[in-house]
């Protein structure tokens, strides 16, 4: 790696980020040998009416800038009116354009790693209805943002909006196959004993490469909606068919960006266990659980699902960290090595595919006996 730099590196934790920051600053600090700490301190301090504004402690004058935002922490409060509110995504939004505005374009570089893209879902437009995640990326790159880092996009083609700046979608493979196989002793990875399940066909091309990169058999759910009715925001579902080979006696891996509400998944998990499946794993990125978690309580209780991996690149609730049936998937390191890499001004393409590093872990644990093929 070249040594040289792009700028002086500042990484800046947003509210409900600092954990998750300082565990980056870590990995950064033992890389580079540095007795200093990259994190620079930013306050979003409100008044007694809710307004806020962006505060930074030092200049930020020809450095690196890295912001990491989680929208969708909902464990963070603030008080207005003497009421305790938890912030929504689009306070966390307005505060992160708060600490680029403090930034003042003094910065060399700013980068935003926004881990689940904000107003994601909201990618295409259907009838006469806003386009909010395309506005929010334009906002952000009008304001001086260079690159915006997300992963596991809903419909990563929403870059589209802003086709002359980076923005690069990040897929969380490698951490999932590394978690799934220390979580699950003795497992099995030959096509006959395992396969991968998409629940919908918008999430086909992130199953395609965990089936291609571990040459197993594909499946996937058609969902067929009613879109002249929305019932809560939503087109009602009214069939939900298996189409592909045979899951009789398998262990099914499902992939989806995210659980919401987790309905979804528990009528994949049904579907599949009365075509047979024996364990279901579950990979989703982002684990919202936005109905609680008792239904997942159940869905384990009944046998339906074995196991549900989700990141830490979003808040989750102390409770969920206790569950049985939960696996969390550390990215930290991952999220260090693309800020080291893109500091020092070189690709993260090697990065981005690691069909090697899989691989090659694969035959490692294959070696050790841990894995069977």
């Amino acid at each position: 790696m070249s040594s040289e730099l792009f700028g002086e590196l500042s990484v800046i934790g947003m509210r409900g980020c600092e954990e998750f920051t300082k565990q980056v600053d870590r990995y950064l600090m033992e890389w580079r040998s540095s007795v200093h700490s990259f994190v620079v301190e930013a306050d979003c301090p409100r008044f007694g009416s809710g307004e806020a504004k962006g505060a930074l402690h030092q200049s930020m004058r020809g450095h690196d800038v890295f912001i990491v935002s989680d929208c969708f922490n909902y464990g963070v409060t603030y008080k207005m009116y003497e009421r305790i509110v938890p912030m929504s995504p689009d306070d966390h939004f307005q505060d992160l354009k708060r600490i680029i505005a403090a930034i003042a374009g003094k910065a060399r570089r700013i980068s935003v790693i926004m881990p689940m893209l904000y107003e994601g879902r909201q990618h295409k437009r259907s009838s006469r209805e806003s386009l909010d995640c395309a506005l929010a990326l334009q906002e952000l790159v009008n304001m001086g943002v260079e690159n915006i880092i997300t992963f596991d996009a809903h419909d990563a083609r929403v870059q589209n909006a802003i086709p002359l700046s980076g923005f690069e979608n990040v897929r969380c493979t490698y951490q999932m196959i590394k978690a799934l196989v220390k979580n699950v002793p003795g497992l099995s990875l030959n096509r006959n004993d395992i396969a991968v399940v998409s629940p919908d066909e918008g999430g086909m091309n992130r199953c395609i490469y965990y089936s291609s990169v571990l040459k197993l058999d594909l499946g996937m759910f058609y969902k067929r909606r009613n879109y002249s009715v929305i019932i809560d925001g939503k087109n009602p579902i009214e069939a939900h068919e298996y189409l592909g080979q045979s899951v009789e006696g398998k262990d099914i891996i499902v992939v989806d960006d995210m659980i919401s509400s987790g309905g979804s998944i528990i009528e994949v998990a049904q579907k599949l266990k009365a075509k047979g499946a024996n364990r279901i794993f579950v990979f989703a990125t982002f684990g919202l659980f936005c109905n609680g978690l008792e239904i997942m309580d159940k869905a384990y209780e009944d046998g339906l699902i074995d196991k549900i991996f989700t990141t830490n690149l979003i808040y989750r609730p102390a409770e969920l960290l206790e569950r049985p049936w939960y696996c969390e998937v550390n990215m930290c390191k991952y999220v260090s090595l693309m800020i080291d890499t893109l500091n020092h001004d070189e690709s993260i393409s090697t990065i981005l595919n690691p069909a090697n590093r899989i691989h090659a872990f694969i035959d490692r644990k294959v070696a050790e006996g841990k894995v069977r093929m």
